[in-house]
């Protein structure tokens, strides 16, 4: 399934930056940020919404302070490529405690796997109770992560 990008103009990109920075701002902040008045502003937002472009606000955890200090990319590679066989694997995976993300990727391995554990032995029962005990999983190889950075928001592109 092909997804066809939308137009966007400069208050759309405005609004949408501003969110990524900060998604607890008033409707009113917003609208003075991106120079528009306040009705207008939550109309933009609706319309943003409504089609799909932004879809949830989360909050941002420090890991350390909620006792998962360790974090771990586990490159999955599989034995075996049937949808059915995938599908329930990415079902299964995701809902693990400690998956934070999981990347369908191209390359040597099939999926990346982003993991938060309290330490080296709780990675090291994931790995092997969680991942190399299913048998649709050929390998993993498990890095891990000193530092995570994070870009503040997606930047407009002007590739065309």
């Amino acid at each position: 399934m092909k997804t066809i990008p939308m137009e966007f103009d400069a208050v759309d990109w405005a609004i949408l930056g501003v969110l990524q920075h900060d998604a607890r701002i008033t409707n009113r902040e917003l609208a003075d940020r991106v120079g528009l008045s306040p009705s207008a502003s939550l109309a933009r937002v609706k319309s943003l919404r409504e089609r799909g472009v932004i879809t949830g606000y989360a909050a941002e955890l420090d890991l350390a302070r909620i006792g998962l200090p360790l974090q771990a990319i586990v490159a999955i590679r599989l034995g075996t490529h049937h949808r059915e066989t995938i599908d329930r694997f990415v079902a299964e995976v995701v809902q693990l405690d400690e998956t934070l993300d999981l990347f369908h990727v191209t390359g040597e391995a099939d999926y990346l796997l982003h993991l938060a554990v309290t330490d080296p032995e709780h990675l090291r029962n994931v790995v092997l109770d969680a991942l190399t005990s299913r048998p649709e999983i050929a390998q993993v190889t498990t890095s891990l992560v000193f530092e995570h950075h994070r870009s503040a928001a997606v930047k407009r592109t002007t590739r065309r």
